[in-house]
């Protein structure tokens, strides 16, 4: 059985080379990385990519998820939880950054009967059921959304907080550079506004860079992960596509590997 899903896997890599067209020359990380795309609360096919990771991994490449983890699927939770214990223990190896939908559910916490109530129709119930809450937003009034917010914060792990608002917005090895959403194609990597970050930016898709800089993101669904002018993009749309992708990047080289239900 182990020989049959190893020359699986073999097949699987060899057909995600070709997927990425080569993979540019052009890919500098200062060592190899892997990249996973949004999670939404699919925490079974999180725990399915994990197992291809560990399958190709060498032990030098740090995993990079690029938020999103929470909110539309049905197990936010899980995912957080998982997360969070993996960022704990292997904090040199571990990096999540912040997703739009993170963004979200903390400026709920802050500000529930403001703009923070948004957060409810972008997903954020099925995260609060996941915690083992509920909320009809319609019938939400002001004092009912405050203590709901009170809620979600109570149920919240220790610690989990602190470090979900210590999310970093991007992260960075050689030319390759992480981050949610996007990044204004004419502004230097670290003079980005968050709001690109982790919204997107108008010109994103549009006009590539013209700096040797290459983006990988998630955030905007496509039907299949590709490489296509400054950009790498991974959201395959686990929620309502069941398929979750990650990639390991290295020096010229990308493969990408994929998990779906």
């Amino acid at each position: 059985m182990r020989a049959e899903i190893t020359s699986w896997l073999k097949g699987w890599i060899k057909r995600s080379e070709a997927e990425a067209e080569g993979a540019p020359d052009h890919f500098a990380p200062e060592a190899p990385f892997f990249a996973v795309g949004d999670i939404h609360g699919c925490a079974g096919l999180l725990e399915d990519l994990l197992e291809k990771l560990r399958a190709v991994a060498t032990g030098e490449e740090v995993c990079v998820f690029l938020g999103d983890y929470i909110d539309r699927g049905p197990d936010g939770r899980g995912v957080l939880t998982r997360l969070f214990d993996l960022c704990q223990s292997y904090p040199e190896k571990v990096v999540c950054l912040m997703g739009n939908h993170e963004r979200m559910m903390l400026d709920f916490i802050d500000d529930p009967a403001g703009a923070g109530l948004e957060w409810l129709r972008f997903g954020g119930l099925e995260t609060l059921r996941s915690f083992g809450l509920s909320a009809d937003k319609r019938g939400l009034d002001s004092a009912g959304s405050i203590e709901l917010a009170n809620a979600l914060e109570a149920a919240l792990p220790s610690g989990m907080q602190e470090w979900l608002r210590s999310l970093p917005l991007q992260w960075s090895s050689g030319n390759m550079h992480c981050v949610h959403a996007a990044m204004s194609p004419k502004r230097h990597p670290r003079a980005q506004r968050e709001q690109a970050l982790l919204w997107g930016h108008p010109k994103f898709f549009s006009e590539p860079r013209e700096d040797g800089v290459f983006v990988v993101h998630g955030h905007t669904i496509v039907e299949n992960a590709s490489i296509s002018a400054s950009r790498v993009s991974l959201d395959t749309g686990a929620y309502k596509t069941g398929r979750m992708t990650a990639a390991r990047i290295s020096t010229g080289g990308c493969i990408f590997l994929q998990t779906e239900s």
